[in-house]
């Protein structure tokens, strides 16, 4: 299944509210929304994953339509997949956009930075 078109839209619009998308990529059937240069916000199915701080860990996995982000078994901490059931409103998608935009400010890029060649 395809990414929810109208998801993603609504997600790009409230990024461009207040940042400038780096870049939009195509990741396993899904579109991530790039703030300065780092993963901050996808749209995957009919559903969000967002990058939070793992200090709010704790707060967010026990809320409705939150699910962390799994790999090998294992949770992946400060990602999470959040429903389009509770992502009904611009209220509740703003809520967990917010939380993404928030930590990408402080967020470790996982660009790799290629070594200056030699002449």
């Amino acid at each position: 299944m395809a990414y929810d078109e109208k998801l993603a839209q609504r997600v790009r619009d409230l990024v461009e509210q207040t940042h400038t998308i780096s870049e939009e990529k195509e990741i396993f059937k899904g579109l991530c929304f790039m703030v300065d240069d780092k993963m901050c916000v996808a749209v995957h199915t009919d559903e969000i994953m967002v990058r939070i701080d793992p200090a709010l860990d704790e707060t967010v996995q026990e809320m409705p339509g939150c699910k962390a982000m799994q790999m090998k078994g294992r949770d992946m901490k400060g990602y999470y997949f959040i429903s389009d059931d509770v992502l009904k409103t611009k209220k509740q998608l703003d809520y967990w956009v917010q939380l993404a935009l928030d930590y990408n400010k402080i967020a470790k890029s996982s660009k790799k930075k290629k070594a200056a060649k030699k002449k």
